[in-house]
């Protein structure tokens, strides 16, 4: 009889342990996301942590969902896909997280997500628009921005038919993300019936773009799109200053970033870029937003950034659908709650989001901005032609 009893218990046990999902407790939902603290991108990277970090905190002061507090992991990459790699076996392997949130880089990401798919770890709006965050389809996959490609598709035929230009040309970076941009420009040209007049590429880390833009100046480029991010952004656009060509400069949503007017000052001025959300001033007409960023400045000590609402956005997103997931969540009864469930568009501007059994993007709608006197303003919104 007590050998009968301990047999049960044991069996009991090992039941509860096959049974228990990765990354909940009773009293803890843990999530991850690998940022980049110390690399190129170390000011988006610390953005998003905070974002993130503000939303938690709010969800938690409600008492957090169904009883249970969401702590978050946050691991460096550098923008190494290298390092990335060591970032997700850790967070996924080690911490055992139940999800990756708010993931930063396309090639970054590329190389974590087959580590966290084996062990069933969502990928949840990471921050790159890149194609291959929902394509090719795959349950496990989440994205809400329009990709690289449909924002230049989309922009730069309405920016050439305003600007009255008919040669257009491309500097981008030579990896996947700057690809997107390239072949979205190509794209865009067709709709436009114009053909690429000339383009060069530069490596990720490159602080010298004379060559580039040197090559641009001697082909009589009228408009560059811009395959870059924010260092890349303002070291290309003050170079062509610096040698006098001046042609319109149009960017994807990577380089839509106070960093940009920040860092390059006057020279930035005029520059465009593709986004949805909008950059949150401090003394934003909405007070909703004005609230929100008093708010973040008083937590962080900084103003925000549009990836800082990025982050925010993500986690809140994983809050919904979490409550909706019920008191015994897993990966699939979350992904249940992702596909039948339409989220409004928010205070930042952000387009109404919709996933579906097939669909893994929320939206590919997107707008265009340009750097007036110093800040971002909307100068062509989502419905013009």
């Amino acid at each position: 009889m007590k050998l009968q009893t301990t047999l049960a218990i044991a069996a009991l046990t090992l039941s509860c342990a096959a049974s228990a999902q990765q990354g909940i407790s009773k009293d803890e939902i843990l999530i991850g996301s690998i940022q980049d603290l110390s690399g190129p991108l170390a000011g988006y990277g610390k953005q998003a942590r905070s974002g993130m970090q503000m939303a938690l905190d709010e969800v938690n002061e409600l008492g957090g969902i169904h009883g249970r507090k969401i702590k978050l992991l946050v691991e460096d990459s550098g923008y190494d896909p290298r390092k990335a790699i060591l970032a997700a076996q850790k967070l996924v392997t080690q911490d055992k997280i139940f999800m990756m949130v708010g993931h930063i880089g396309t090639a970054q990401n590329e190389a974590a997500m087959p580590i966290q798919f084996e062990k069933e770890v969502i990928n949840f709006l990471p921050i790159t628009a890149a194609r291959s965050m929902y394509e090719p389809f795959h349950r496990f996959k989440f994205s809400i921005a329009s990709t690289y490609f449909e924002q230049i598709h989309g922009a730069l035929p309405k920016l050439i038919r305003q600007k009255s230009v008919t040669k257009v040309c491309a500097i981008y970076q030579d990896d996947d993300f700057g690809l997107e941009v390239l072949k979205g420009t190509e794209e865009g040209l067709k709709a436009a019936r114009l053909t690429l007049t000339d383009k060069a590429s530069f490596k990720r880390g490159a602080t010298d773009f004379s060559s580039q833009v040197a090559k641009m100046q001697a082909s009589g480029c009228e408009l560059v799109v811009l395959g870059t991010i924010i260092r890349e952004t303002v070291g290309t656009i003050g170079t062509a200053r610096k040698m006098g060509f001046n042609p319109v400069f149009l960017g994807s949503s990577a380089a839509y970033t106070d960093l940009i007017h920040k860092i390059g000052g006057k020279a930035t001025e005029g520059f465009y870029a593709t986004m949805t959300a909008q950059f949150p001033y401090a003394d934003d007409p909405s007070p909703a937003v004005r609230r929100w960023a008093t708010k973040y400045r008083t937590q962080f000590n900084e103003d925000p950034s549009v990836i800082s609402v990025f982050g925010y956005t993500a986690v809140n997103m994983f809050a919904t659908a979490m409550r909706d997931a019920g008191a015994r969540p897993t990966p699939a009864k979350f992904i249940r709650a992702m596909e039948f469930t339409q989220i409004p568009g928010d205070m930042f501007g952000a387009p109404p989001l919709k996933f579906t059994p097939t669909r893994r993007l929320g939206s590919d709608e997107s707008r265009l901005s340009q750097i007036q006197d110093g800040r971002w303003k909307v100068v062509i919104d989502y419905t013009a032609k």
